[in-house]
């Protein structure tokens, strides 16, 4: 099989395509990544002479360019993306262009070669759920809350839109936050990690009761294998990681792994529109593709503070980003 990776030189793209290669060795992949401030190929160093691996820098908006690199493409599994809701409360035109036009050049392409369409998507299209709410679910109703959420949901929604209208195969995955290796360090975990290796302040927005549910990436990387492989032509899967934290919570864990003191704690003026809790019910992708997570949140977050503390050459020219 051949696949099309785009955004493979990002977080969870580089860490799908080590996934993938390590499992299926004969499978060719080509990444397509423009190499934006959150692309980085050090992520794929040690891959990059893979007789099987091909990296291309360019646009998912590259019509030209797109439509050339899907003509002998099996399937294409679409992770390229703005993600961090901090910059689309900034600026949203990259959000849009990138989320919305970008998915569209691809849906087009995988339209005219008949090309199976696999869309990474987040749990904050269906906005935000209070204390007692239930998990969200494959049928919750969307209620973006950002501009990097409503592009992602409109995204969502146009994938959709080209498998009723003209039976492309596809199919899209829904996901809690993910961490791990290779995360760019404007996220919270690994921002709060190489603060503290720093021996700087941590920032928690408001008191840190926000509540998120974490996923290993390589457990992310398994559920869409999953739906790769047995998933239902048309269908959406939600994958979770069954470990719903308060941002305090999570805060508490770094500190207690990393030994150091709460005093480190900086609380900081809350985010615009900032959403209470989100949480997965992955019962559908559990029942139906036999997958569910396997990687224990504290080993994951150990191993990944053991990471990052060993591959300083790696994040520290990102600060500067």
């Amino acid at each position: 099989m051949k696949l099309l990776i785009t955004g493979g030189a990002g977080f969870i793209g580089s860490n799908f395509i080590h996934y993938w290669i390590k499992k299926y060795p004969n499978d060719k992949i080509v990444n397509l990544d423009v190499l934006t401030y959150a692309g980085n190929l050090e992520n794929l160093k040690d891959i990059e002479n893979n007789k099987n691996y091909k990296f291309v820098k360019g646009d998912i908006c590259d019509i030209e360019l797109v439509n050339n690199l899907t003509k002998d493409i099996d399937l294409i599994v679409h992770f390229a993306a703005e993600t961090h809701v901090d910059r689309s409360i900034i600026n949203s035109q990259d959000f849009i262009r990138t989320n919305v036009e970008g998915v569209r050049v691809l849906l087009d392409a995988a339209k005219n070669n008949n090309i199976r369409f696999h869309h990474i998507s987040t749990d904050e299209v269906f906005g935000a759920l209070d204390f007692k709410e239930k998990p969200f679910n494959e049928k919750t109703h969307y209620n973006p809350r950002s501009p990097y959420s409503a592009s992602k949901a409109a995204s969502d929604h146009l994938v959709r839109a080209y498998f009723y209208t003209y039976k492309l195969p596809i199919t899209i995955s829904n996901c809690s936050n993910n961490y791990g290796p290779y995360q760019f360090p404007e996220k919270i975990i690994p921002l709060f990690i190489t603060n503290l290796i720093e021996n700087k302040k941590i920032p928690v927005y408001g008191e840190g009761k926000n509540i998120r549910d974490w996923i290993h990436v390589d457990d992310h990387n398994a559920g869409i294998e999953a739906i790769i492989k047995k998933g239902k032509i048309g269908e959406t899967y939600c994958l979770g990681g069954g470990n719903q934290l308060t941002n305090l919570e999570l805060t508490k864990k770094i500190l207690t792994l990393m030994k150091v003191d709460e005093e480190m704690i900086e609380f900081v003026v809350d985010r615009p529109g900032h959403d209470l809790r989100y949480d997965i019910d992955f019962s559908k992708a559990k029942n139906e593709l036999d997958w569910e997570p396997k990687i224990n949140f504290e080993y994951g977050l150990k191993k990944t503070i053991e990471w990052y503390k060993n591959n300083k050459k790696w994040w520290k020219p990102l600060l500067r980003k």
